[in-house]
C-alpha cells in the first residue's frame, strides 16, 4: 500500500506574531550576545529552536486545568492528582515536585553520592554531570561506541556497554558505585533511544551487583515510539505501555516536565523506596518548597498531570517525531551532514564536517549556530566542545568526538514550512562555510560555560 501523508493530530486555535529582522540586525544581535546563541534577545530570533524545554505549546484542556490551580500552600489537590498520574503512566509509588529536572538532580546527588563515587551513565547530560561532580562523584561514559559516530546508522545509539559497566566494577567496585544513570533518548548522542532489550538486561545485571538504576526520563514517551517502530516485538504495543514498562525497570527518576509531558515549567523526583522518600521530602524543604508543591504552583502541577496523559497517545508521538524526520529527510536530501538516525527531539548538525577548516579549540559548532543566526533568524544551539566543559583537575577541555549543531523542535509550535525555511537557512551556510571564522573566549564561566560565556571571531 502506498504511503500516505500525515498531518498533525490538532488545529491551531491562537497565533503568536513573530519579530521579522534584517540581516544587518542580526549581525549586531550576535556580536552584542557575544557570538551566544543562548544570549540573544528572544524578539530578534525568528524561529527559536535553541530548545524543546518549556516552550512548547499546552492544549485547550492544559490551558482549561490552569484555572484549576489550588494555591494551598501545604497538600494541594493538584498535587494529588499530578502524584496519582505518574504512579498510573510512570508507576512510580512517591513524587516530590521539583522547579524543573536539575532541581531534582542535586536533591538525588546528594542523597545518594558519597565523596570518591562512581556514576556510570549512557553518555552525559551537561547539568546532571555537574550534580553529580558537586556531590563529590565523577562520571563515568558507558555508552555503546557508535553513540560516538555520528553516521553509525545503529537503531539504539542510545543503549549501555555491558562491558565496559563491568570493567568500571572491576576497577573501583561495586560500593562505590551508588546508581546507573540511564537516560531515555539520549540528548547529547543526537536523541539516540535505548532498546527494551538493553534496558531488561540493565535491570539483571543491577539486580545482579545490588545497584540502583535511576531513570532519566525527560524523553521517555519519544524513546518509547522507537521503540514501537523499531524493536521487535512491540509494533502492537502503545507508546503508553512501552512508557509503563520501560519505567518499571527502574528504581527511581528524574524528570524535567518542561519536555515530554509540554508545561512551560516543572519536574519531578520519583522513586519506590519509601526510605529515599522521606530523606528527598527533607531536602525539597530546603531547596524548592513544601514537599507537596516543590518548586510548583498548583496550577502548574494540573496543566502537568494533563499533559502525561497527551504525552503517550500515538497520535501525538507519531507526529512530533514525524516533524524532526520531516527536517532531517530535508538536510539529508539537502547533502547537509547529520547525526543518524534521525533522533526524537532534534536533528543534530555535524559540524566537524560542515566546517571542517575549523580546529576543534575554536568552537565550530558555536561558529556555525552563530552563523545560521544571522543568515535568517533561526537560532539553534552548540552541543560540542564548549558543553563538554573542562576537566576540573587538569583545566584542559573535554574533546568529545561529536562537535554538533542541535535543531530542537518544540512540541506543537512550529509548522512544516518552518521546518522548510531552516533547511534552506543551513543550505545557504554551508554554501559559504569556508568563510565562517572560528571563536575564542572572552568570557568563560567556571561551569556550564555554554549558557552564559562569551566570545569574538578568530581573525
Amino acid at each position: 500500500m502506498e504511503k500516505r501523508s500525515w498531518a498533525e493530530p490538532y488545529k491551531i486555535k491562537m497565533v503568536e506574531l513573530l519579530k521579522i529582522t534584517t540581516i544587518e540586525e542580526r549581525k549586531n544581535a550576535i556580536k552584542e550576545a557575544g557570538f551566544n546563541t543562548f544570549l540573544l534577545k528572544s524578539d530578534d530570533v525568528y524561529i527559536d529552536l535553541l530548545t524543546d524545554s518549556g516552550c512548547g505549546a499546552m492544549s485547550d484542556k492544559q490551558w482549561a486545568a490552569i484555572m484549576l490551580g489550588d494555591e494551598s500552600y501545604a497538600g494541594s489537590r493538584n498535587f494529588y492528582h499530578m502524584r496519582d498520574t505518574i504512579s498510573e503512566y510512570y508507576s512510580y509509588k512517591y513524587t516530590v515536585p521539583t522547579h524543573q529536572g536539575r532541581g531534582a538532580e542535586n536533591i538525588l546527588s546528594q542523597i545518594l553520592i558519597k565523596e570518591g563515587d562512581y556514576v556510570p551513565g549512557n553518555m552525559y547530560f551537561t547539568t546532571t554531570r555537574l550534580h553529580q561532580e558537586l556531590a563529590g562523584a565523577t562520571f563515568v561514559d558507558v555508552i555503546i561506541d557508535e553513540a560516538h559516530d555520528a553516521s553509525s546508522e545503529h537503531p539504539f545509539k542510545g543503549n549501555i556497554d555491558f562491558n565496559k559497566l563491568d570493567k568500571l566494577v572491576e576497577e573501583v567496585g561495586v560500593e562505590r558505585i551508588p546508581y546507573i544513570c540511564v537516560a531515555t533518548c539520549v540528548n547529547m548522542a543526537g536523541g539516540q533511544p535505548l532498546s527494551m532489550e538493553n534496558m531488561i538486561q540493565l535491570r539483571d545485571w543491577s539486580n545482579w551487583h545490588n545497584i540502583k538504576v535511576v531513570h532519566d526520563m525527560t524523553r521517555v514517551a519519544e524513546n518509547a515510539y522507537f521503540i514501537q517502530q523499531r524493536e521487535e516485538g512491540y509494533g502492537d504495543a502503545t507508546v503508553k505501555e512501552i512508557v509503563y514498562k520501560l519505567c518499571s525497570l527502574t528504581d527511581a527518576a528524574t524528570m524535567s516536565s518542561k519536555k515530554d509531558a509540554m508545561v512551560n515549567i516543572g519536574g519531578f523526583l520519583a522513586m519506590n523506596d519509601q526510605e529515599f522518600y522521606d530523606k528527598a521530602c527533607g531536602l525539597v524543604v530546603i531547596y524548592e518548597g513544601l514537599h507537596t508543591y516543590g518548586g510548583m504552583a498548583g496550577r502548574d502541577m494540573e496543566a502537568l498531570a494533563v499533559g502525561i496523559k497527551e504525552s503517550v497517545q500515538d497520535d501525538h508521538m507519531r507526529a512530533r517525531v514525524g516533524q524532526i524526520e520531516y527536517l532531517g529527510q530535508k538536510l539529508l536530501d539537502a547533502g547537509v551532514p547529520i547525526v543518524k538516525p534521525i533522533g526524537g527531539h532534534a536533528v543534530f548538525l555535524d559540524a566537524r564536517k560542515i566546517l571542517g577548516h575549523i580546529p576543534q579549540e575554536q568552537y565550530p559548532a558555536q561558529a556555525l549556530a552563530s552563523a545560521i543566526y544571522v543568515e535568517s533568524g533561526v537560532r539553534s544551539m552548540e552541543r560540542g566542545i564548549i558543553s563538554a566543559g573542562r576537566n576540573k583537575e587538569t583545566g584542559e577541555n573535554y574533546q568529545p568526538r561529536l562537535e554538533l549543531v542541535r535543531l530542537t523542535i518544540p512540541r506543537r509550535v512550529y509548522t512544516q514550512a518552518h521546518m522548510d525555511v531552516t533547511v534552506e537557512s543551513v543550505v545557504q551556510v554551508m554554501q559559504h562555510a569556508n568563510q565562517i571564522k572560528g571563536l575564542k573566549f572572552t568570557y568563560e564561566p567556571e561551569v556550564l560555560r555554554f549558557f552564559m560565556g562569551k566570545f569574538e571571531e578568530v581573525e
